[in-house]
């Protein structure tokens, strides 16, 4: 989700959590483990800084011990995250 301090191109909050609200090509949101319709090929949001980007996605930022270091280190504790809520 491209906002400040996050890793350009990691996407993995774009990509683990589920989204229960409508997104542009995702009118009934998306589960857990899909890539949202709006995150382009370099894994950043279409959306960033448009209205129609969801709440939860504006409100999610880039959180060191959530991220890691490493892409795969943030979908993994993304995704542990999901499944643990």
């Amino acid at each position: 989700m491209s906002a400040d301090g996050c890793r350009p191109g990691c996407g993995a909050c774009c990509i683990a959590p589920s989204i229960s609200s409508p997104i542009p090509g995702m009118p009934h949101g998306k589960p857990a483990g899909v890539r949202c319709a709006q995150l382009d090929d370099d894994n950043l949001c279409r959306l960033f800084g448009d209205p129609r980007r969801p709440a939860v996605c504006r409100r999610f930022d880039y959180d060191p011990e959530l991220c890691g270091e490493r892409r795969d280190q943030a979908l993994a504790r993304i995704a542990a995250l999901e499944t643990a809520t």
